[in-house]
């Protein structure tokens, strides 16, 4: 079964695109990633774990029945990356590898003041494909966050400890078998 990426017009293969890089030189690989980042910027596409996951967890919820139908936040929201329609605030914090989740800032006068109903954990594959999504609601994650002292912010460790806790609302087949 082909990995699969959401886009704008529904679920794209990564089948369906045929690009062999292992025939490419070094030269030819440094000019195609040149010209895909100013593609990129030009169309105002990021490009980054966080900006994929948030679009990719954003798209599985409208898509899926029984899940909330989520829309992005409005940019430069603090702690909320998108927001569903009865109101309820979500943090996505997006991995490949990383050990731990993103930063995500108390408020300056209420270190435990409440930031948001639900934190998303969107594990994403070496090839950004959706792996899982994990929810944790505002409780779960002040029962199991960590403090980092050097940034000022809470974080989650990516342990199977810390993702037990949460609500598995997705996991890809090819996850499951290795």
């Amino acid at each position: 079964m082909a990995r699969r990426l959401i886009s704008n017009s529904g679920i794209t293969s990564k089948a369906d695109i045929k690009v062999d890089l292992s025939a490419m030189s070094d030269d030819a690989l440094v000019f195609l990633r040149a010209g895909l980042d100013a593609e990129m910027r030009k169309r105002k596409l990021a490009f980054s774990v966080g900006a994929i996951g948030e679009r990719l967890a954003i798209e599985y919820f409208r898509q899926t029945p029984n899940l909330p139908k989520l829309q992005p936040a409005p940019r430069g929201t603090k702690n909320v990356d998108a927001l569903s329609r009865n109101g309820d605030r979500y943090s996505i914090k997006a991995h490949c590898s990383a050990k731990k989740t993103g930063q995500i800032y108390p408020d300056p006068q209420e270190r435990d003041k409440q930031l948001f109903e639900h934190l998303l954990v969107v594990k994403l594959g070496t090839d950004w494909a959706l792996e899982s999504i994990h929810q944790f609601s505002w409780k779960q994650f002040a029962k199991i966050r960590s403090w980092d002292s050097r940034m000022n912010a809470w974080y989650i460790g990516i342990s199977n400890r810390s993702l037990s806790a949460a609500e598995l609302i997705f996991r890809s087949s090819e996850s499951e078998n290795g």
